[in-house]
């Protein structure tokens, strides 16, 4: 398996757990053609969206990707308008996972800890302006957006209730 492939697999296990240990279902679409790696989803109804749900584009960075307060990250053109459209029927987020330069510093585990080393970012890019650039636009995502469990949960209810992440 290639470093690239990696990345992705060690990204989609992060979201998993974080998403599990919120008690969230995660599944995965058989194809990303539409920039959706994940799809996670809250099962219940009582609130104005019933059993709301919440698409993820999932990516990884190693090294030293945050500096001053924010993660910055070259986002590809596809999946930066994938993303930043409106007129999808559930919410999407760009989740940037970040590890160490060195894969076997990518996790730890013994018996009482199984430690993932380094940490995810969320943002949403949805209203954002289209953008000249043929590659890449880079975004910025503040160090508050960590992808964790309370922030998932907060994401969720919010989507529950008719609004945004």
């Amino acid at each position: 398996m290639d470093i690239n492939e990696q990345k992705q697999q060690f990204s989609f296990a992060y979201v998993r757990a974080v998403a599990s240990t919120a008690g969230l279902a995660v599944s995965r679409p058989d194809i990303d053609d539409d920039s959706v790696d994940l799809i996670i989803g809250q099962k219940g109804g009582g609130r104005t969206i019933r059993s709301p749900k919440l698409d993820v584009q999932v990516k990884c960075t190693g090294g030293n990707a945050v500096l001053n307060g924010e993660l910055s990250f070259d986002l590809e053109i596809k999946n930066y308008d994938e993303l930043r459209y409106e007129d999808y029927p559930y919410p999407r987020l760009l989740i940037v996972v970040t590890v160490p330069p060195t894969v076997t510093d990518w996790l730890h585990q013994t018996e009482d800890e199984l430690c993932l080393r380094k940490c995810g970012y969320w943002l949403s890019l949805r209203s954002f302006e289209a953008v000249a650039n043929s590659a890449t636009k880079r975004i910025h995502i503040p160090r508050t957006q960590q992808f964790t469990v309370e922030q998932l949960k907060a994401i969720m209810n919010r989507i529950a209730e008719g609004g945004l992440p």
